[in-house]
């Protein structure tokens, strides 16, 4: 396979480097493009792929094209590829780009080109990533391996109709954002309470990655895990109970809400 890299920020890299480590693709059959040279030069110093000097350059070299920039720069990437002569009929294109609809990405790619749509997160720099993609019209079986083999090289990767593709945005897309944040505000619980800074954030990223693996390897929904820690009339119901009152559930199934309309909205624009 000859995979082609529109993009280079961090999804792009981790993306090239975790199908590199992942053995989905020899260094060598990897060319890569980016506006900006110095990302592009990063990546071609550290991995040793091969540069291109234009998208229609990447699209006539490659098989495989995945397509990392951000929503607005993305039709005219696309109308590149379309642009860059026969030689991309049959070109597969993987868009990472936040709600454009598969509809959106045929049109401005033009006829001969299959797409999958497809949604990464940040973890995947770390090969523990979760995305999900969907097909576009003319995607084969085969071409669903092909996006499963890659994104699945950084981390968990499952298909979804593509209906779903923004509430994916909304969830895991921005997920680590509001994980973050629940992170952060658990150390400043226990600095507010006289633990040493650094020894709260080491508290606190344990706990929450010690609680998502118990959630991975039991098997158990999170609510009969959450029993478990909770002793009548003990700590945990009395810290619960204050997170009731302020509505942290709703507040974190809001936050989902507005980030897969928003996702909506850029699909629009």
């Amino acid at each position: 396979m000859k995979l082609g890299l529109i993009g280079c920020g961090r999804m792009g890299k981790a993306l090239a480097v975790g199908a590199i480590d992942g053995g989905a693709v020899e260094a060598s059959n990897l060319i890569a493009y980016d506006i900006f040279p110095a990302a592009l030069e990063r990546l071609v110093k550290e991995h040793h792929i091969k540069a291109a000097g234009s998208v229609a350059e990447v699209a006539t070299s490659a098989d495989v094209l995945v397509l990392c920039t951000k929503p607005h720069d993305a039709p005219a990437a696309l109308r590149e590829v379309a642009g860059s002569g026969s030689s991309c009929n049959g070109l597969l294109v993987i868009s990472i780009a936040a709600g454009l609809t598969v509809a959106a990405l045929e049109r401005d790619v033009g006829d001969g080109a299959r797409l999958i749509r497809a949604m990464p997160n940040t973890p995947a720099l770390i090969g523990r990533g979760a995305a999900a993609f969907a097909r576009g019209s003319g995607a084969t079986d085969e071409d669903a391996e092909t996006a499963r083999r890659l994104l699945g090289s950084v981390g968990l990767v499952i298909e979804v109709k593509e209906s779903l593709m923004d509430a994916v945005t909304g969830l895991s897309g921005s997920g680590p954002a509001y994980v973050y944040v629940f992170i952060d505000a658990l150390a400043d619980g226990g600095v507010q309470n006289g633990l040493p800074r650094e020894q709260a954030r080491d508290l606190a990223v344990q706990t929450v990655l010690g609680a998502a693996a118990m959630v991975q390897s039991t098997g158990e929904p999170p609510a009969v895990l959450k029993d478990m820690v909770t002793s009548p009339g003990g700590t945990t119901i009395a810290g619960l109970e204050a997170l009731e009152a302020r509505s942290f559930r709703a507040a974190v199934i809001e936050a989902v809400n507005t980030a897969t309309a928003r996702a909506r909205q850029l699909g629009r624009d």
